[in-house]
């Protein structure tokens, strides 16, 4: 069983950054593609970002092209999502989730992952 953690969230001003990481301290995450959700309150739960298991594929949604930025370091068993010029509407639970061998084809397809973290806050507010 993958266990993933996320970290990085918190309360920040429109126009401010934020780097999540997502990590797994059990074996490893090279063989996995990981999708980066949000979730805000009263809404479904959508892809943000994708990153293929090699790292050299991504796929973002049009809001967050631009701004948001997804890589991942398999030597340290981590991916990280760089949000900059954040907005309030970006203000949401994040989760990362990752997906056994994912090609990214459904990459915003919640069902397409093996396994979830348990989030974290990203407010913007001022």
């Amino acid at each position: 069983q993958l266990q993933l953690a996320e970290s990085g969230g918190g309360l920040v001003q429109p126009g401010e950054s934020l780097r999540l990481s997502c990590a797994t301290s059990q074996y490893t995450l090279a063989y996995y593609a990981i999708g980066w959700f949000r979730q805000a309150p009263g809404k479904e739960r959508e892809g943000v970002a994708w990153i293929n298991s090699d790292g050299d594929s991504t796929n973002y949604i049009d809001s967050v092209k631009g701004r948001f930025t997804v890589s991942r370091d398999n030597a340290k068993n981590t991916a990280d999502l760089l949000m900059n010029s954040l907005k309030p509407e970006d203000t949401a639970v994040y989760y990362c989730a990752a997906d056994l061998f994912g090609e990214g084809t459904k990459w915003h397809v919640l069902d397409e992952y093996d396994y979830w973290g348990q989030g974290t806050q990203v407010t913007v507010s001022t």
